[in-house]
């Protein structure tokens, strides 16, 4: 092999003179900036005759949840007007002269007391009502047979086993 003739034959001189035309051809073309995203800004038409499609409810919060959320907003809003009303109370208590104090305490603790005291009473009643004992009577003999039929099914991908017991 030639020293001075490349790998196919082709004078050193012939090869640095293609390659200085190639970089200076290379070079001499313009840079050309391809996008990467599309962005279409039409808008989609208001109607078609595509039938509508059935959109799963895909939500995040179960309903039973939703329910307790917005029951414990009520709690609080009524806890709150209760305790206002509280403050009401023990500021129109503190106006009081305390000799008066024990009967205006009286009049006002009574009726809640009373009305405990029937509220209680009644539960006590229901729950006694509503408790059932049930006592069976059986006459003759009796004959208890277990048989077990074990059959073992397994079905699907991620084979689950169905074992069937009658």
């Amino acid at each position: 092999m030639d020293p001075l003739n490349t790998q196919h034959g082709m004078p050193e001189s012939e090869a640095a003179a293609e390659a200085r035309r190639l970089i200076d051809d290379w070079a001499a073309r313009p840079v050309r900036h391809h996008p990467t995203s599309f962005r279409d800004d039409t808008q989609p038409p208001a109607y078609g005759d595509t039938p509508p499609v059935k959109q799963d409810d895909k939500r995040i919060v179960p309903a039973w949840a939703a329910g307790i959320a917005v029951a414990s907003i009520g709690v609080g809003a009524g806890s709150t007007g209760l305790g206002c009303a509280a403050w009401l109370l023990f500021k129109g208590l503190s106006l009081v002269s305390v000799p008066g104090l024990d009967r205006f305490a009286l009049i006002v603790v009574a009726p809640f007391a009373g009305l405990a005291m029937v509220l209680t009473a009644a539960g006590a009643a229901l729950a006694k009502a509503t408790a059932s004992s049930t006592t069976h009577v059986y006459e003759g003999p009796v004959v208890h047979i277990t048989q077990i039929d074990n059959s073992s099914h397994q079905r699907g991908w991620f084979a689950r086993t169905r074992n069937d017991i009658s």
